[in-house]
């Protein structure tokens, strides 16, 4: 992106409603306030039209809007400018996991799934939601992962059958050598998950990132929607790895009840770890923008926990 949008504007007092019109306009584009009445966005051309269209608006409604390009905001560098941004999209992204971990709730609280014909409406409302919110996701804020894995985790359980559309359980004891896929940006279940498969499974397992669309021919998926490895029921992937392999280390297990609570927060089982967990995975998203190399700072960060969590094997 290639400089600033920033439009300085002011609306009378009265009547209120042409205020809350032009924040409401600024917002769902994704602005955010530097102070009162001073907004800012990244350069784009489709930011920039827009933000014409606004100005002429707000001044046929007798208020005063001056729009400018610029190259750099001398009072805030660019890292502080990105965390601004960032900060607001995950408080945005908060939001919508709430209204996610709701529906998750209602669906596992609900014996025979009562109600879950309601349930794909409320599912596609909320990934529209989200899909808004990421096309105003300027710089990847760390929030967006856990939404997309919560959003999984809802259609895992309306369409169970899609979960097992991958067809037959694949042998883990074949899978020598092999290119594994997974989604970009991985988090706390993709990276467990990938550790237990370099470490247990497939010791020169190659990884790689693709969206769920343009997955590589002959790679393994794991974590992936639909993927023969990845949540069943209430397991997350790394729950599933474990099965599959049939490890019986009981550090393994405990591994596998901080990564559930990291991935899933269900409550079902009291892991202090993957609070702790969680925090340093996304700091890692946060400041780290290869995903191979988040990917072998958490194996290592897997070690470690593997080393220190005890238990006899």
């Amino acid at each position: 992106m290639d400089g600033w949008l920033v439009l300085v504007v002011g609306l009378p007092s009265h009547p209120s409603s042409r205020r809350v019109r032009a924040w409401r306009r600024l917002r769902a584009l994704g602005a955010v306030a530097l102070k009162n009445s001073v907004y800012v966005l990244p350069f784009t051309p489709e930011s920039y039209e827009q933000l014409q269209w606004l100005t002429q608006e707000v001044q046929r409604d007798g208020g005063e809007a001056t729009l400018l390009k610029v190259d750099r905001i001398e009072t805030m560098d660019r890292a502080a400018l990105v965390r601004l941004f960032n900060d607001a999209r995950d408080l945005d992204y908060r939001r919508l996991g709430e209204q996610y971990r709701k529906l998750l709730q209602a669906l596992d609280g609900k014996p025979g799934r009562r109600g879950a014909p309601r349930r794909p409406g409320e599912l596609a409302r909320l990934g529209r939601e989200l899909e808004s919110l990421r096309a105003i996701d300027f710089f990847g804020a760390p929030g967006g992962a856990e939404v997309l894995r919560l959003r999984e985790a809802v259609e895992s359980r309306l369409s169970p059958a899609a979960a097992r559309a991958g067809g037959a359980a694949p042998r883990l004891g074949d899978l020598r050598g092999r290119r594994w896929v997974t989604r970009p940006r991985p988090h706390v279940d993709r990276i467990g998950s990938a550790w237990l498969v370099k470490r247990f499974v497939d010791p020169d397992a190659e990884f790689v990132f693709a969206p769920e669309d343009a997955l590589p021919a002959g790679a393994v998926p794991f974590d992936v929607l639909g993927a023969e490895l990845g949540h069943h029921g209430d397991d997350c992937t790394f729950e599933t790895l474990v099965q599959r392999a049939g490890l019986r280390d009981r550090r393994i297990a405990r591994l596998a009840e901080i990564v559930h609570e990291a991935d899933l927060r269900d409550g079902k089982y009291d892991r202090p770890e993957a609070r702790g967990i969680d925090l340093a995975i996304r700091g890692l998203l946060a400041v780290t923008t290869d995903d191979h190399d988040v990917l072998a700072a958490g194996l290592r960060l897997f070690d470690g926990l593997y080393a220190s969590v005890g238990g006899d094997r």
